[in-house]
């Protein structure tokens, strides 16, 4: 039998994997709270908070007490942003990304945030149907698919008490979808923002 010890031999350019495997950890201050999130390669927005979700989160408004779902959830931080205000209420996260809700969750409990939870669902699928949601909000991908758009849309409508919106940040392309797609189902749309690259649209359930 041969005892000896076979080399690991490692690709040029692979030196430094170990690193790249590591956390990436920042800090930022999201509707007047600080809060710290790990992160990692291969989700969205790793390394900072993205301009789309800075701006939903300007022109976003909500209670303490509120039930609410963030669709697309990512690391967490239009959830647990919306968590630190909503401090009696209940936020949902979801993802069909199993690497994001476990991030999520990690960093929920990382900031103390135990009203927040994260779950794998595509869409609204795995959401308890008996939920009705004050307030639905996500950063909606940019190539997300214009028939899950309106399938999100129709899904999250069903769930929404009356009176609850819902409020998304897309890039600007999507703007007239998002504004045709509003107002067929919801009977309604207001533009509450819109930048040089996203615009954040908000609709209420009458």
């Amino acid at each position: 039998m041969n005892n000896k010890r076979r080399r690991v031999v490692t690709a040029p350019g692979c030196e430094l994997i170990d690193g790249l495997k590591k956390d990436l950890i920042f800090q930022d201050r999201l509707l007047g709270n600080d809060l710290t999130f790990h992160t990692t390669w291969g989700l969205f927005s790793p390394r900072a908070i993205d301009e789309g979700t800075r701006l939903l989160l300007e022109y976003l408004n909500v209670g303490e007490r509120e039930i609410v779902l963030d669709i697309g959830c990512g690391y967490g931080p239009l959830g647990l942003a919306i968590g630190r205000v909503a401090k009696q209420g209940e936020i949902h996260m979801v993802d069909k990304d199993y690497l994001a809700v476990e991030y999520a969750n990690r960093n929920a409990e990382i900031n103390g945030l135990g009203e927040c939870r994260a779950y794998l669902s595509n869409g609204l699928s795995e959401v308890d149907a008996s939920l009705r949601f004050d307030t639905v909000v996500s950063n909606i991908p940019a190539k997300v698919g214009r028939e899950l758009l309106t399938i999100l849309l129709c899904e999250s409508h069903a769930q929404m008490k009356p009176g609850g919106q819902m409020v998304v940040v897309t890039i600007n392309g999507l703007r007239d979808f998002i504004k045709r797609n509003f107002k067929q189902v919801f009977g309604n749309y207001k533009k509450l923002k819109q930048g040089k690259a996203y615009t954040v649209a908000r609709a209420i359930r009458e």
